[in-house]
């Protein structure tokens, strides 16, 4: 009979923010090339980023022993200072405690995503790990999402941010679809001005919220 549950979750502003990760990239960045002023030039690069300025570009004409490419692999391929979102750890714990299936299903490069779920020493508790480089197509492809099914699995959940490609094939599957809400810390907006078909079937403030609210029960 099946009474198993698998809980999918999206990395990118839902286990981790994204904004991290480039603060981290950025730092590593000055450190290599104006190490002896390296936080003003964080501060600098941080504020250019926010002021939608073409960081990297900017650089490369101040410092031209750098090319863009250069920088930009520096920004992918770094190993990240990064922390798990509020509410992750007991998360994880509570569905190990269940016996429950974990998988991830991220867009990325493989080698970023990778280096994320190291950093976040996370990379060996889940079931299945789908990063789209390696799959080859991205959300929201419906391989992307069935390649999780299994058998003996009868409920599923995905925990995600972006109601633009997150959602619509959970929907579909007739899965659980779960919108971690933007506490003004995610980089991509979050717009909910989409068809009803796109939008989760339940939106959460945080990832606690998960279990206080009986929601992966």
């Amino acid at each position: 009979m099946k009474n198993n549950k698998m809980i999918i979750f999206d990395l990118d502003d839902t286990l981790m923010y994204e904004i991290d990760f480039l603060k981290s990239a950025y730092r590593e960045i000055v450190q290599k090339i104006e190490p002896d002023n390296h936080q003003s030039l964080f501060e600098e690069m941080f504020s250019l980023y926010q002021d939608g300025k073409d960081v990297f570009q900017i650089l490369t004409e101040r410092f031209p022993n750098f090319t863009k490419d250069e920088l930009l692999n520096m920004y992918r391929m770094h190993m990240p200072q990064i922390a798990l979102n509020p509410g992750a750890k007991e998360v994880f714990h509570f569905c190990k405690e269940k016996g429950y299936m974990m998988g991830l299903l991220t867009d990325g490069r493989s080698l970023t995503q990778r280096n994320k779920l190291k950093a976040l020493q996370i990379e060996n508790i889940f079931d299945r790990i789908i990063i789209s480089e390696e799959f080859g197509s991205t959300k929201p492809d419906e391989r992307n999402f069935k390649a999780f099914i299994k058998e003996d699995v009868s409920d599923y959940f995905y925990i995600a941010d972006n109601p633009k490609k997150d959602f619509i094939i959970p929907n579909k599957l007739g899965w659980m679809s779960i919108c971690l809400l933007d506490c003004g810390h995610n980089i991509h907006r979050q717009n909910f001005n989409v068809e009803a078909e796109y939008l989760p079937k339940k939106n959460i403030q945080t990832l606690y919220e998960l279990l206080e609210k009986n929601i992966i029960y």
